[in-house]
């Protein structure tokens, strides 16, 4: 009976010589490749930046579109005027707030201090040493603020323009955006002027 041939092992193969191109590249798992798996090259680095663009985004998109358009609404529609009077305009005034007209019905609310007010209603005739004080409570109110200009003198000086200590239209002092005519105008006209100031205000987007 023959026993079989005796089984060796197969020489290793011969390292390269130093300095050579191997043959076969190494897999991408051996240190000598690094190797960053998508997965978390995404949570390390695109997860969180596209996080922050898309926060930055719904913020700003929120401001322009949701928060401000509400501010704007609430306050064209919960106009303030300042309570003072200055001649013949301010009857009017105060009666377009009584019971017959009633302006409170369009959030139209006297305040008696300026600083919480958002709109100065100047019914009547200004005059030239009255004129610091109207800047004065101008500059007082706190921002957004309008100006209606109620009345011919208010307007433009109405009959005693050509007077030394009349101040030829309040626009002269301050910015004015509505004008309102007549001497003096009734109060459905003072509540056209407010109206129209409110369209202004939402046209403006202030």
């Amino acid at each position: 009976m023959t026993t079989p041939a005796a089984q060796t092992k197969p020489a290793p193969a011969a390292s390269p010589p130093a300095g050579s191109v191997p043959v076969e590249l190494p897999m991408a798992g051996a240190p000598a490749v690094p190797f960053i798996e998508i997965e978390t090259l995404r949570s390390a680095q695109f997860i969180p930046a596209a996080k922050e663009t898309l926060g930055d985004l719904i913020a700003e998109q929120g401001q322009a579109k949701v928060i401000r358009p509400v501010f704007n609404w609430a306050g064209r529609n919960s106009l303030f005027p300042l309570h003072w009077g200055l001649a013949c305009c301010a009857i009017e005034f105060a009666a377009a707030f009584g019971a017959r007209w009633d302006a409170e019905r369009f959030g139209v609310v006297p305040r008696s201090s300026p600083r919480q007010c958002d709109l100065m209603i100047v019914n009547g005739t200004v005059t030239w040493k009255v004129a610091h004080k109207l800047i004065t409570l101008y500059e007082q109110m706190p921002d957004p603020k309008w100006v209606i200009a109620m009345g011919n003198c208010a307007t433009g000086g109405g009959p005693f323009r050509t007077a030394y200590s009349v101040v030829p239209g309040v626009d002269k002092l301050i910015p004015v955006d509505v004008y309102i005519a007549g001497c003096p105008p009734r109060p459905e006209a003072m509540l056209d002027g407010i109206l129209r100031l409110e369209n202004l205000i939402r046209e403006r987007k202030e």
